[in-house]
């Protein structure tokens, strides 16, 4: 924090520059991002991985030019709850809001099953729930004791994680030396394989593979800390999403020549699939190397997302959206959403016993493309009434946004998109039993998960 003076108000230092900002954002969003949903995405887009990030790559990029220019309008309150709330309709705020509580509920979730999943790949003999119990009691006992990783321990875990992707690519590459084909076609099936090209798995795998890119939208929080907050968070937010695209697209490709088309994973392999293609390039050493650092990325990732989508309850208790009495308190020697901690401990834990790893991945990217169609119609609402409305680039890349978002959300599951659709419908049916009907208007919350 800056110095103060009698006349001055606390403010934020500008103090991160565009490096900063790119830093973060990889940190956030993690090099090794691709890894956990590799087997799942093979299996559903039948071996067209790379082509299914790529396409997210675009969806998401339109997305944050949305996100940017809302966060720069509204700097200080920077949330798909606020933005659609002020440019569209408090109602259409409501369902942001609550969408964006789905994708951070179900990302604990998602990571206790993969956590398990790994732990059982280095101790075979231990049943699936006693990891999974081992886990979610793990994430909400350290989140209950105020426990987190530090910017400067995550940055070591990045390029911990960076050194390891290197070590992977020199097996690859040693690899494919020895056992692949001289085709061509071998090189570009990852792409586009005509004999197990479809569309439809092709976008339903899409569907999934923007897991990938989740948490870009953390650089446009840093507005007030920018030196330069009108050009380098626009900057930092778009290279972000084309880093991790690059980057990602590196990996599964390098994957997808060791494991090529025909051969899917099992039931058993799917979700730690990517340890499995490391096996294969560098035998036992890489694939527990693999393994491990992947297990420990979801531990703080878990850890972190319990934590926010306890923030995220408990500011929706203090707007009083659900009752304050048990969601709008705090433990008072650490001041920590206690009850709500351990109320997503619980969630996660029987969620992860109930479902599988790929059905969480959906529900909580049934959420992101909610509140992400809500940022994009938010923007477009804004620049139709603004004095530029003209300027007709702004509002095609807002409306290319919603309606790739769109399409995406439409391939998800059945079972996805009618699980989250009910679950969206009570939270309006109880908005407006709470609003009587919406005469008393919509009940309002603060969705920040700062402290």
């Amino acid at each position: 924090m800056a110095e103060l003076t009698d006349h001055q108000t606390p403010h934020l230092r500008r103090s991160l520059g565009l490096w900063n900002l790119l830093i973060y954002g990889i940190v956030l969003i993690q090099p090794t991002a691709p890894m956990p949903v590799f087997g799942i995405v093979n299996n559903q887009a039948r071996g067209h991985v790379v082509t299914t990030l790529l396409i997210g790559m675009v969806a998401m990029l339109f997305t944050a030019i949305s996100y940017v220019r809302m966060a720069s309008a509204y700097p200080s309150a920077g949330s798909a709850y606020t933005y659609a709330s002020r440019e569209l309709h408090p109602i259409m705020g409501y369902v942001t809001g609550w969408a964006m509580l789905m994708e951070y509920v179900f990302s604990p979730l998602i990571c206790v099953i993969w956590c398990s999943k790994a732990l059982q790949n280095i101790v075979a003999v231990l049943p699936y729930w006693a990891a999974a119990v081992f886990f979610a009691l793990l994430f909400t006992v350290l989140n209950l004791r105020g426990i987190r990783t530090s910017g400067k321990i995550n940055e070591g875990l990045a390029a911990a994680m960076a050194i390891v992707i290197a070590v992977f690519f020199l097996a690859a590459f040693k690899y494919l030396l020895h056992h692949a084909p001289h085709s061509a076609s071998f090189y570009t099936n990852p792409f586009y394989d005509a004999a197990t090209f479809s569309p439809s798995a092709l976008f339903s795998g899409t569907s999934i593979a923007v897991l990938t890119y989740m948490g870009f939208d953390g650089i446009t929080t840093l507005s007030e800390e920018a030196k330069d907050p009108r050009h380098d968070i626009l900057r930092a937010t778009v290279l972000v999403c084309v880093i991790t695209g690059v980057l990602a697209s590196m990996e599964v490709y390098a994957a997808q020549l060791i494991w090529p088309r025909g051969e899917t994973f099992s039931s058993q392999t799917v979700d730690t699939a990517y340890a499995y293609v490391a096996g294969r390039a560098g035998g036992p050493g890489l694939f527990h190397l693999i393994n491990s650092t992947l297990l420990l990325a979801n531990i703080g990732s878990g850890m972190g997302a319990q934590l926010a989508s306890a923030r995220l309850l408990y500011g929706m208790g203090k707007g009083k959206a659900i009752p304050e009495k048990i969601f709008g308190v705090l433990e008072p020697r650490r001041r920590i959403p206690a009850n709500n901690v351990l109320l997503i401990g619980a969630v996660a834990l029987i969620g992860a016993c109930a479902i599988s790893y790929a059905r969480g991945a959906e529900l909580l990217n049934f959420g992101a493309f909610v509140a992400f169609m809500g940022v994009n119609a938010a923007a477009f609402a804004r620049d139709l009434r603004s004095e530029n409305r003209r300027r007709l680039l702004p509002l095609i890349s807002s409306l290319l946004g919603f309606a790739i978002c769109l399409f995406l959300w439409w391939n998800l599951s059945v079972q996805a998109k009618l699980f989250g659709t009910v679950c969206l419908g009570v939270a309006v049916a109880y908005a407006a039993h709470a609003s009587r009907g919406f005469r008393k208007g919509v009940v309002q919350f603060e969705a920040s998960v700062q402290d």
